[in-house]
């Protein structure tokens, strides 16, 4: 089953209409689909399609076993002899040979950093590759992927090496709410919102994970099989997926997220909290943990000067990873035992309190699925992030979103009943932040739930968004 995408199909689609060959880089975390994208393309555009992934990383592997897995996984694929190569300018070459001549061919280099990991060299001898071999083939799109997205950029896109030579660079996300609804299939219309939003806030909108739906189960039963049994595929995947993505970094970068599972901080906080100075290598961490799509950094403009603020803050912002360090983790030997046991997932200690955290990490990574409701269609977001200031008149704002001329309020909320005071909330919030007087204010409520009729009717906000309403469009 494959779900969405259809913009970046069609992107690689006009590919096919260039005279010459095309380079192409996909970056993406574990799981969201990347080497699925461009299986589907392949198949749907009937395509000749080899893929060659690097080797996951292991305690004791060198270059020698990438380039044999490079060799053998070629030679599966194109019916030739195996031929080990000794270098990779060897394996480029040789791939460069067993590309056929006839019709459109696609070959994906997939988890590069895993192939290049134990040759420093390896940027280099990819580049030329593609030029003295590779890109004489006007048939072929090679797609270099990665999950390790901050190598990809350091070594290739940002490249002086490289300068040029890409014709796409594709960023894969979660997909929108109303794609992650697909997976239910025909049982979607019976379900409520509230119960794939449950689901939804666990996994967020990371595909792989969205497979492993059963439609016919309920959210708690989908919950519990997939994250607190000891087989279950939301159980395990956090320590492997990290370890592969991060290597030898894994152990500070686990660090910096446990440190964010409670919310969002600011760079010195974040040092604080783990005892380190805030120097070059946090940022750096931080830098690729927000490549990798771990992490945000969330960034506003200053309301009062309309000029970027000096408040940047982090944001665990991968719904799946922050419930495994919050829900998940805590329980792991009761959960290998098979004693972990719940009816229901509202008897679950604080479970309401963390799935309202969860929903609105879900939104937040979606603000520009709902800029046709908050009537910003056309307009330019300067930022959009959460907005917070400490002290005696301090504020805090689910989302503040700023174009040239609007300021835009928006409160996120998942509670069974929304009660009128909210009206009054939002307002003691604005009063608080000073803004230009040319900049105009606008109120919005992105919620799950029921809302109170004075809301409904009162006029107060300028947008109300129903998420069921999104999932059903």
């Amino acid at each position: 089953m494959f779900i969405g995408r259809e913009k970046e199909l069609a992107s690689l689609k006009l590919l096919l209409d260039k005279p010459t060959a095309s380079l192409v880089a996909c970056r993406g975390r574990r799981r969201i689909g990347k080497s699925t994208l461009f299986g589907e393309f392949a198949r749907r555009e009937k395509l000749g399609f080899i893929t060659i992934e690097g080797l996951g990383p292991r305690k004791g592997q060198t270059n020698a076993d990438q380039l044999r897995n490079f060799g053998e996984r070629l030679a599966e694929q194109t019916q030739g002899k195996l031929v080990v190569p000794k270098s990779w300018p060897e394996a480029f070459r040789l791939l460069s040979r067993r590309i056929p001549r006839r019709g459109r061919q696609l070959v994906l280099l997939d988890e590069i950093s895993w192939m290049g990991k134990h040759e420093p060299d390896f940027p280099g001898y990819l580049k030329n590759g593609w030029d003295d071999d590779l890109k004489h083939h006007d048939n072929l799109i090679l797609v270099i992927c990665g999950s390790v997205s901050a190598w990809v950029r350091r070594n290739l896109l940002d490249s002086a090496t490289f300068g040029g030579r890409f014709s796409r660079d594709i960023v894969l996300r979660e997909l929108p709410l109303r794609q992650c609804a697909e997976f239910w299939r025909e049982k979607r219309k019976d379900l409520s919102s509230r119960e794939l939003l449950d689901v939804l806030s666990v996994t967020g909108g990371v595909p792989r994970y969205l497979e492993e739906i059963n439609p016919s189960l309920s959210a708690a039963e989908n919950i519990r099989l997939m994250c607190f049994t000891p087989d279950g595929p939301l159980f395990k995947d956090f320590s492997s997926m990290f370890s592969e993505v991060f290597g030898d970094t894994v152990k500070v970068k686990g660090d910096i997220l446990q440190a964010l599972a409670d919310g969002p901080l600011g760079l010195s906080e974040i040092a604080d909290s783990l005892g380190i100075e805030r120097g070059g290598s946090l940022g750096a961490s931080l830098d690729e943990l927000c490549e990798a799509g771990f992490v945000a950094k969330d960034e506003v403009l200053n309301p009062r000067t309309w000029k970027p603020s000096k408040l940047v803050r982090y944001r665990l912002c991968d719904n799946y990873s922050r419930f495994y360090l919050k829900y998940i983790a805590p329980h792991i030997g009761e959960i290998k035992s098979g004693r972990f046991e719940f009816e229901s997932l509202s008897e679950l200690p604080g479970w309401q309190s963390i799935m309202g955290l969860q929903f609105e990490n879900l939104v937040l990574n979606r603000i520009m699925d709902f800029k046709e409701q908050l009537h910003l269609k056309g307009a330019t977001v300067r930022s959009a992030a959460p907005y917070r200031t400490e002290g005696v008149n301090g504020v805090q704002v689910d989302l503040l979103i700023q174009t040239d001329e609007v300021m835009y309020v928006i409160e996120i909320k998942r509670r069974k009943r929304i009660a009128a005071s909210i009206i009054e909330e939002v307002k003691s919030k604005i009063s608080k932040i000073r803004r230009p007087k040319r900049i105009s204010v606008r109120k919005g409520i992105v919620y799950d739930g029921e809302l109170a009729p004075s809301v409904k009717r009162g006029g107060y906000f300028d947008a109300l968004i129903d998420i069921g309403s999104i999932m059903e469009r």
